[in-house]
């Protein structure tokens, strides 16, 4: 039996979370109800919102497509949802993608979501959200044949960066990170790893996705003469002190921001917000990148789960909310 409630978790305030009861309407024309089989946390951007990090200036830009309140709080936000069509304008039993919160039943237009490919399971669906922001940073990038590729932090995002990269004719990717445990996800994904103090110098690209305002200090000392540092990383209300009286002017450095709300501009002009989803979904198709998906949960442990995914991860990657 269908019913006209759905559940979902809101911040209450920052820090702290609650599953909250509210109704859902009846899928309009042209809209369509979905029935979620998981959801995920993006720890990045989540975990800043739900500690209420997100300044002031960003609330507008920050803004998830259905977004329920406002920042600070109370709010509901996230943008990873997997789901599957119990009625309306799509056939009911196609899966889907959403850039929908965290809520067990939901109301959309049907051009919102994207139905999953046949070759992509939906337990790592989850993972299209990261994978839509590794490949607008690689288009902001612009890589070329033989280029020697460094990726620093491997997150998420890091992992599929370097993923990707590594697929390039002759390019030489390397995946850094501080922590040697890491070094078990690159050899699952095939990419070399280095601890950051082992690093190889002399990149052409400097990918940074760590999160961490030291990372993008070792980024700048890793990049070759003329070499592009590109900063993935966004930290809210955190400021970033650089070391730019270095050699940042003399190796005439280009530092280059990549934001995923905005499509690159190497590829604006000719691809559409759907087609780069679209790309995501069809580049999940390979099991190695099971890997990146280190836990699951069931979606009524969500407001205790949340704190510790916020500020002490201890080695998570991709979380899973089952419901």
């Amino acid at each position: 039996m269908i019913t006209n409630t759905a559940r979902a978790f809101w911040i209450d305030r920052p820090g702290k979370g609650v599953i909250r009861e509210e109704s859902l309407p009846e899928p309009a024309g042209g809209e369509v109800r979905v029935r979620t089989l998981y959801s995920a946390v993006s720890r990045g951007t989540e975990s800043l919102v739900f500690q209420g990090k997100v300044p002031q200036s960003q609330w507008q830009a920050m803004r998830a497509p259905f977004q329920g309140g406002f920042f600070p709080a109370p709010l509901k936000y996230g943008y990873i949802n997997i789901g599957v069509v119990e009625d309306g304008a799509l056939p009911a039993g196609t899966p889907i993608f959403c850039l929908y919160p965290h809520q067990d039943r939901y109301v959309v237009p049907a051009d919102a979501v994207t139905p999953l490919p046949d070759s992509l399971p939906p337990e790592r669906a989850v993972l299209a959200a990261n994978m839509e922001t590794a490949i607008n940073g690689l288009w902001d990038a612009a890589p070329l044949v033989g280029d020697r590729i460094a990726v620093i932090g491997a997150g998420v995002v890091g992992c599929l960066v370097a993923f990707l990269a590594s697929r390039l004719p002759g390019a030489k990717v390397e995946l850094i990170d501080i922590d040697p445990a890491k070094a078990a996800i690159a050899e699952a994904l095939g990419i070399p790893f280095a601890l950051t103090r082992d690093a190889t110098r002399e990149a052409d690209i400097v990918i940074h996705a760590s999160g961490n305002p030291m990372g993008l200090q070792s980024a700048l000392t890793f990049a070759a003469y003329e070499a592009t540092v590109l900063e993935m990383s966004w930290y809210g209300s955190t400021l970033v002190p650089l070391p730019l009286g270095e050699e940042f002017h003399s190796k005439r450095l280009i530092l280059k921001s990549s934001q995923v709300g905005g499509i690159s501009p190497a590829r604006r002009a000719r691809r559409c917000y759907a087609d780069r989803m679209a790309l995501a979904l069809s580049l999940l198709a390979d099991d190695r990148l099971d890997a990146l998906i280190t836990g699951e949960s069931p979606f009524e442990e969500l407001p205790d789960l949340m704190p510790t995914l916020a500020s002490n991860p201890a080695g998570t990657l991709c979380h899973r909310i089952r419901y």
